[in-house]
């Protein structure tokens, strides 16, 4: 019978664990077995015992031993969670993990959607030359843009891939989002085309999930 019951815990630990803490299992593999983020992204708990669980992770499975072991399966919940705690100390990583896009609406769906077309627009010369629609229709504006076409664009360019690199090395890392996934470059493709506005939402965003952590304690 305890057996049977040890059985049991050990399988509702699993499954809540793959299904509401993924990202503590990710931190798992990228801190006690060392798996690069991207490796780490679809890491999955596969068994836990009293005296390690296991996580597979980039193709590999991997054990974690626990020290000391633990007395029963009712231990799994403290250990877990001051393991986890460990992890995000040792990687440098907030315990609000970032799951969903946040996307621009607003002043910033008009920044981003000004942003998105400027690029295009800036990139080729031809674009604002005598006989473009956008010529024959504002001719003083192409041309001021034909001379400062250049430049600008360069500028951008720069700016906005600084932006996208901090985001995408960063601010998405030290909130668990997985390196390359699919949140990953939602998140850094938006910060190249609008910039500020990604980091104001994704400020947000963390900010609400921080006060929701924050009531679940009191």
């Amino acid at each position: 019978m305890a057996d049977n019951k040890e059985a049991e815990a050990k399988k509702r630990i699993i499954n809540h664990m793959n299904a509401d803490h993924q990202d503590s299992i990710i931190r798992y593999a990228e801190h006690y077995c060392q798996v690069f983020s991207f490796s780490a992204a679809s890491a999955q708990m596969t068994d836990i015992s009293l005296d390690r669980m296991q996580i597979r992770a980039g193709g590999q499975v991997h054990s974690i031993p626990f020290d000391p072991p633990m007395q029963s399966m009712r231990d799994a919940r403290e250990r877990v969670i001051r393991m986890d705690q460990e992890a995000c100390k040792a990687l440098g990583r907030s315990d609000i993990t970032v799951k969903e896009y946040i996307p621009p609406t607003g002043f910033h769906l008009v920044v981003f959607v000004a942003a998105a077309l400027t690029f295009p627009l800036l990139s080729r010369e031809q674009n604002v030359a005598p006989g473009s629609t956008i010529h024959q229709f504002v001719p003083a504006f192409a041309d001021l843009v034909r001379k400062v076409r250049l430049p600008v664009l360069i500028f951008m360019l720069v700016l906005h891939s600084a932006e996208a690199m901090y985001m995408a090395t960063v601010k998405l890392a030290k909130h668990t989002v997985p390196f390359m996934s699919a949140l990953w470059w939602k998140w850094t493709a938006s910060c190249f085309i609008e910039g500020v506005g990604s980091f104001q939402r994704l400020n947000a965003l963390i900010a609400q999930k921080q006060k929701e952590k924050e009531k679940q304690k009191h």
